[in-house]
């Protein structure tokens, strides 16, 4: 509170009131670069970017495998999420076929040449499976590996 008796702002207001009032050519103009220059320091100062840390993340386990499985258990359950894997690839080929099939069908009955379309669509699906195999040798630096096979010859 001390502080506060001994600094009295109504001195500097009355001062400066009593300046801007005299009458000088350019004072509105140096009044409104000041103000414009005061808040322009005052904005760019306030619009400071913080970077916080991000949240570190909740671990959730996979408790559904026992933990006492042997190799043999692991081996065999892996088999068989593969064996489930390719069954419903296949089931979705068979039924992309279909749909081939079916588009072939209508192309047909309406004069389209749907040699053409095949034929370009054959080329986009080769396109995309050439850019899907570059990308993973440039991610893993390899070439395809058929890890599948050597998995299943361990157990024979």
């Amino acid at each position: 509170m001390r502080y506060f008796r001994r600094v009295n702002p109504v001195g500097g207001i009355s001062d400066f009131w009593s300046y801007i009032r005299q009458p000088q050519p350019y004072r509105w103009a140096f009044l409104l670069v000041s103000l414009l220059a005061c808040l322009g320091l005052i904005s760019i100062l306030t619009h400071e970017r913080v970077f916080m840390p991000p949240e570190q993340p909740e671990v959730e386990y996979i408790r559904t495998f026992a933990a006492d499985r042997t190799d043999e258990e692991i081996r065999q359950s892996n088999l068989e999420n593969q064996r489930l894997k390719e069954e419903r690839q296949a089931e979705l080929d068979r039924i992309e076929e279909e749909k081939r099939d079916l588009y072939r069908r209508v192309g047909a009955a309406t004069g389209v040449d749907t040699a053409a379309a095949e034929a370009k669509a054959e080329a986009e699906r080769a396109a995309a499976e050439r850019a899907e195999r570059e990308r993973l040798e440039r991610l893993f630096g390899e070439e395809d590996q058929n890890t599948g096979a050597a998995v299943a010859d361990q157990g024979e």
